[in-house]
């Protein structure tokens, strides 16, 4: 695997790879890779000749500088798991090469800024508009491949992608769970074996939503949702959502495309995970 942590040092080699005619797809990461991130390397190795990733945590995205600062970063198991997964190329590189001082960015995304995740996190999806922008113009993949797990990102980076007309693709790859049905996260090594038993609530919540689905009794699965989770010790419910999938505005019986979100603390990690309820 080849490891750039200059941006003109990746640029001239990638260059010469689409001047070959070489395809490339790119998983963008913030490290601490897990399996999910490993299956995103595995569907870009499917349909393109060289797969890139990328190891940045963004500093813009983040709200809370101690969420920043205590944000996990274990370049050297990462580099093995990539290179164990038979990733061509590792972008690495520091701050200072992504951003210049006193940097400024607004892209205006409408509403997706202020639903869900961006009422949480106010000026996240900036950050994250941001720095994917910056990583499109240096890394320009054909394919570019992001989680489902972060499904309102997706649907901010698909409106980034449209509105600044870049020539990229987006893939959005199906959420990986642990065998007990929590999905896959960077944030899980932060839970207590405590936490960890008590965060499989939020797997098995949207479980029962997709079950129990009836497009008639929305609002009574919804509450019925809530309670549960907000039923369950050391767990702390931000928001649970039944959604239109291309507007994240509330579902009705007409909804044609349904996903269930939350966002929710269990101890002191927030996990997010959904649900396609009707692709």
């Amino acid at each position: 695997m080849n490891i750039f942590t200059k941006t003109k040092d990746i640029e001239e080699y990638l260059l010469q790879l689409r001047q070959a005619g070489k395809t490339t797809g790119f998983v963008a990461t913030m490290g601490a890779l897990h399996q999910g991130h490993l299956s995103l390397i595995q569907q870009a190795q499917q349909s393109n000749d060289v797969v890139i990733c990328s190891i940045f945590v963004n500093p813009t995205q983040f709200n809370d500088p101690a969420d920043l600062e205590k944000y996990p970063r274990p370049i050297a198991d990462d580099i093995q798991k990539l290179e164990q997964a038979g990733c061509d190329i590792l972008f690495n590189p520091e701050v200072s090469e992504i951003y210049a001082d006193h940097e400024q960015w607004h892209l205006n995304i409408g509403e997706l800024e202020h639903l869900l995740e961006g009422k949480f996190r106010p000026g996240h999806y900036q950050g994250v508009t941001q720095v994917v922008y910056k990583l499109f113009n240096i890394i320009k993949p054909d394919t570019a491949y992001f989680g489902q797990k972060d499904y309102q990102q997706v649907m901010v980076i698909s409106k980034m992608v449209q509105l600044l007309n870049m020539p990229v693709k987006l893939v959005m790859c199906a959420i990986l769970r642990e065998p007990d049905g929590l999905a896959m996260s960077s944030r899980n090594i932060h839970l207590t074996a405590d936490d960890r038993e008590h965060s499989l609530i939020l797997s098995k919540t949207l479980n029962w939503v997709k079950d129990n689905f009836d497009s008639d009794k929305i609002v009574e699965i919804k509450a019925a949702a809530e309670q549960q989770i907000t039923s369950e010790p050391g767990v702390e419910l931000e928001y649970f959502e039944i959604v239109d999938g291309d507007t994240l505005h509330p579902a009705n019986q007409n909804t044609k495309n349904i996903v269930a979100l939350l966002a929710a603390r269990v101890g002191k990690t927030r996990l997010i995970d959904n649900m396609i309820i009707r692709p």
